[in-house]
């Protein structure tokens, strides 16, 4: 077969359609047609609708992953926030506590001190007030330590009270500081005497179930004693002014095989107190006034 008879055609298989140039002619001019058609005449419109309505769902799980970290980020920079804000709250209603405590306190002390420049005014000895500093740390005996001494002429056996009665007495005198025995110590007895009936007695201080307490001594089972009894001092030892609250008879014991009652009565002063008044003993007091200025 001679070369010239054989067809030179390409198959359909490997036709080549119209020119790129022409296709990307058409395609830009068929583009630009659609575009000014939809702008004119919103054909597309519904279509989009539709399409938009289709994928909604696939949006939504697309979007779930980040919402879901955003949620866990945003809760734990909540809780983050809510207990530091627990913190600030706990530590501010722990200041007013604080506060609250030390307003109670100084409304306390105030009234204490009110009552001490009251008394101190209707005393007829000459007085002055201190501040207990602290108890001294010694189980066998009772004594506080204020802080006057030398310097103010604090004079050893000055009786010291509160508002509430006898306190104790000064049985140490230092230049700043003076040690006081308070009247539950049991080596300290002061002169007392029943307001109701005018009896005399002497009381040392004890301890009854814990609590310090005074004793009276050497009353007699048959003496007339009751419970609830005022006891003040006598003022024969020369040394507590007569007057002053010391005690209210609290517990009676009798037995008829013994010839003494058992009596204990309830401090009146404040043991724990932080003001007191320290009076000048009765004998210095009366030398004072026998001797001209």
């Amino acid at each position: 077969m001679a070369l010239d008879s054989l067809d030179r055609t390409p198959p359909p298989f490997f036709r080549v359609g119209f020119a790129p140039l022409t296709k990307l002619i058409f395609f830009s001019a068929l583009s630009l047609l659609l575009v000014f058609s939809d702008k004119q005449l919103q054909f597309t419109k519904p279509l989009r609708a539709g399409l938009s309505t289709l994928i909604l769902p696939v949006q939504w799980l697309v979007l779930q992953p980040g919402e879901a970290l955003s949620a866990v980020g945003a809760y734990f920079q909540n809780l983050e926030q809510a207990q530091k804000n627990l913190k600030a709250a706990e530590l501010k209603v722990l200041q007013q506590s604080v506060r609250s405590q030390q307003v109670e306190q100084l409304q306390i002390e105030n009234q204490n001190l009110r009552q001490l420049m009251g008394l101190h005014s209707n005393l007829a000895v000459a007085s002055q007030t201190a501040e207990v500093l602290f108890d001294v740390p010694d189980p066998y005996n009772q004594r506080i330590v204020i802080d006057r001494g030398q310097l103010k002429n604090v004079q050893l056996g000055s009786p010291v009270i509160d508002a509430g009665g006898v306190v104790g007495q000064v049985t140490r005198v230092y230049l700043l500081t003076s040690e006081v025995t308070l009247l539950t110590d049991r080596a300290q007895s002061i002169p007392v005497l029943n307001s109701r009936t005018g009896a005399r007695s002497i009381t040392s201080g004890d301890v009854l179930a814990g609590l310090p307490m005074i004793e009276l001594k050497f009353v007699p089972a048959s003496a007339d004693v009751e419970v609830g009894d005022l006891l003040t001092t006598s003022g024969i030892d020369g040394v507590y002014p007569p007057g002053l609250q010391v005690a209210r008879i609290s517990q009676i014991e009798r037995r008829v095989d013994i010839s003494f009652a058992r009596i204990h009565a309830s401090p009146l002063a404040e043991l724990k107190g932080r003001h007191v008044l320290i009076l000048q003993p009765s004998t210095a007091s009366n030398a004072n006034k026998g001797n001209p200025p």
